[in-house]
């Protein structure tokens, strides 16, 4: 238990200390992640964060965990450097998604095959049991870059991707500690640390965004969590086994998880690429409710939260009968959204206001940013 509060110290103080500097070079050097039409933010803020998280996370784990106890780890941190690297450089130069996607499947490559996840059993859900082989470990892979992709997706506003995070490693790291697997709750807890550190900075008015590097890390840890939570939950011999472990699991991650299924459904449907970006992502819905960025990371945070506890208080349900559920909650309140959604105001820019004239707008002044006049 010591090791697993030194874990959450060091990637804390760590974290803590680098995001100023952090901060600072990118004022120097002018990294900034611009405005533009499709982002929510005004300014330009550094979004470099994900180097502090990394940081935090990575000296941590390296420094507390027990190699010896645990060996897979250090795939685990290979594969998280695969993902640090990629996510900074799309972070400074914006990469295709090609190549984002190739470096998610040498990371879930990396976890799989070198540091033996795979889910091997479903424990019943639409009746399914031991998975085989090969569509265990096509599943796996899809598991762990959807959850890589979800984080990533849902990093839309000010503090959500970092408490959605906090949550997800706090509750896989306190199960690990209860059962004994104490290296991968010393990997969950310093995650946790960092995230918490970075959240001082990253709440409403943000200083610092974490980029895909932060985002794709939560994503990478959280897969391995996930994956590594399913498959001890299952054992009867465990003290804390779970009667519907691939339900729980997919329970705590639920709102990245669902919103980015459900909006990856609605791009294919509409003949788009998956990745291609728009405005039906569930904190956009809530955005245009009129709520603000701290209110939406904290509802949707709680909301998980309450799910969480559902899940767990009610496992007894079997794996089905959990997973029917999970999906009626979210989409009950994602059908709730739509119903009260306001219409999003159209801005139209020109060099008269004939045109809002017409439209029965107001003139919106914008404000001088040489940085925006430079791109």
């Amino acid at each position: 238990m010591f090791d697993v509060v030194l874990s959450l110290t060091i990637a804390f103080t760590i974290t803590f200390l680098a995001i100023p500097v952090i901060i600072r070079v990118a004022a120097m050097k002018k990294i900034y992640d611009i405005p533009d039409e499709r982002k929510i933010h005004q300014a330009a803020i550094p979004a470099l964060g994900g180097l502090g998280i990394f940081a935090g996370f990575l000296f941590s784990v390296l420094l507390i965990a027990n190699f010896q106890e645990s060996k897979n780890l250090q795939f685990y941190l290979a594969a998280a450097v695969v993902i640090f690297y990629m996510g900074l450089k799309d972070d400074i130069i914006i990469i295709s998604p090609v190549k984002k996607f190739i470096g998610q499947v040498l990371a879930a490559f990396i976890i799989i095959y070198y540091g033996g996840l795979q889910i091997h059993s479903m424990q019943g859900f639409l009746g399914v049991n031991e998975l085989p082989e090969s569509f265990s470990l096509l599943f796996t892979y899809l598991t762990a870059i959807v959850v890589m992709n979800s984080f990533n997706l849902i990093d839309g506003v000010d503090g959500l991707a970092g408490s959605l995070g906090l949550l997800c490693t706090t509750v896989f790291g306190t199960y690990f500690v209860l059962t004994g697997h104490l290296p991968e709750a010393v990997m969950a807890f310093a995650m946790a640390g960092a995230l918490l550190a970075f959240l001082i900075f990253n709440f409403q008015p943000a200083r610092i965004f974490m980029g895909d590097t932060g985002s794709l890390l939560i994503g990478l840890v959280n897969a391995v969590l996930v994956v590594k939570f399913i498959n001890v939950a299952m054992e009867p011999e465990q003290a804390f086994s779970v009667q519907a472990a691939p339900a729980l699991g997919f329970g705590i991650l639920i709102i990245p998880l669902m919103d980015t299924l459900r909006v990856f459904g609605i791009r294919i449907l509409h003949r788009r690429s998956p990745f291609s970006p728009d405005r039906n992502h569930i904190h956009h819905l809530l955005l245009d409710l009129g709520l603000s960025h701290r209110a939406i990371a904290i509802t949707l945070t709680s909301l998980n939260a309450v799910v969480i506890a559902i899940g767990f208080y009610l496992q007894e349900l079997g794996t089905t009968a959990l997973m029917a559920l999970f999906f009626g909650i979210f989409f009950s309140i994602i059908g709730l959204l739509y119903l009260v959604r306001k219409r999003r105001p159209q801005l139209f820019v020109g060099p008269t206001n004939e045109i809002l004239k017409q439209s029965g707008g107001k003139l919106v002044p914008l404000s001088e940013n040489p940085l925006m006049e430079k791109k």
